[in-house]
């Protein structure tokens, strides 16, 4: 298990790690959805997860034990957990070929809301009235953003709620994953399991790449180790309840980026839509916070 320093200087410097990997995911997203216009995504996923795993062999990898790295107590759900990841990646990075970066994003926020959702039959969680209603409101957001019924939509708007289900999916393994693996086991199985999976379908996509579009792979390479470093970084040294909330911050950078990279501006009804999914999830994480302070504090005699 991660120990988290429970100080408040080190809950700001966890936050303050947390707001610049939120920047470099939304900088990876933006790079692929350039990448995306001339290159298949299977191709441009490979080629992320190639890099990536090379940046963690190079400054991460080496520094841990071969035993501490391999060892596992659940290799097929390790495996499982790496092809959800480039499944949601893949749909992802896909649908940012056909709609604003703001726009995908923003339906991709659904995730923390159907995680609550999963978590009752797939983990046995208990989820309140309170939560419930948050998940409902939450969803309300994301039919505010699609507009089913609403003119003509575009049938890529499904792509982000597929990575939304794929990606909540992948916590809960995730969340099973810390109560037997290492860390450091589970970081290395996601890149290898990536590498794999990501491997095994590029043949079917593959064409001639300039030393442009290597170069652009090694970039989200980059980027993608230092933001799961980030990411490790940041929950050693605060609580997830507390980083939570800034996850949401990567919507101001794909806002920014959409606007100078791609001349995108986002209608009212993704702002609001947005701002409701946002509202729903802050709360979902609050409340769980508050929950979960009630039941460390010893019953009173």
């Amino acid at each position: 298990m991660i120990a988290v320093q429970s100080t408040p200087a080190g809950w700001q410097r966890g936050i303050a790690y947390s707001l610049v990997m939120s920047a470099i995911f939304a900088t990876i997203d933006a790079s692929a959805k350039l990448l995306g216009q001339d290159t298949p995504i299977v191709q441009v996923v490979w080629g992320r997860y190639l890099f990536h795993f090379l940046f963690l062999a190079a400054f991460v990898f080496g520094r841990t034990g071969f035993k501490r790295l391999t060892q596992t107590r659940r290799l097929g759900l390790q495996l499982a957990r790496s092809t959800l990841l480039v499944g949601s990646t893949a749909s992802f990075w896909l649908a940012l070929v056909y709609l604003p970066l703001a726009q995908a994003i923003t339906i991709g926020f659904a995730s923390p809301l159907i995680l609550t959702a999963l978590s009752v039959p797939l983990l046995g969680e208990r989820v309140g009235p309170y939560r419930w209603s948050a998940v409902v409101v939450g969803l309300v957001g994301v039919a505010i953003v699609v507009r089913p019924g609403v003119g003509e939509m575009h049938w890529a708007v499904a792509l982000p709620l597929v990575t939304a289900v794929l990606y909540a999916v992948y916590q809960i393994a995730t969340r099973v994953l810390s109560q037997t693996d290492d860390p450091m086991a589970t970081l290395f199985y996601t890149g290898l399991g990536g590498l794999l999976v990501s491997s095994a379908a590029v043949p079917f996509f593959w064409q001639p790449l300039t030393l442009e579009q290597w170069l652009a792979f090694a970039w989200l390479g980059l980027l993608g180790g230092i933001g799961h470093t980030l990411l490790i970084k940041a929950f050693t040294l605060a609580p997830a309840s507390l980083l939570a909330p800034f996850a949401y911050t990567s919507l101001i950078w794909a806002t920014l980026l959409g606007f100078f990279v791609f001349g995108e501006i986002p209608d009212l009804w993704t702002v609001v839509g947005a701002c409701v999914i946002i509202a729903s999830g802050v709360f979902i994480v609050w409340r769980e916070h508050r929950l979960r302070a009630a039941a460390a504090q010893p019953e009173s005699a």
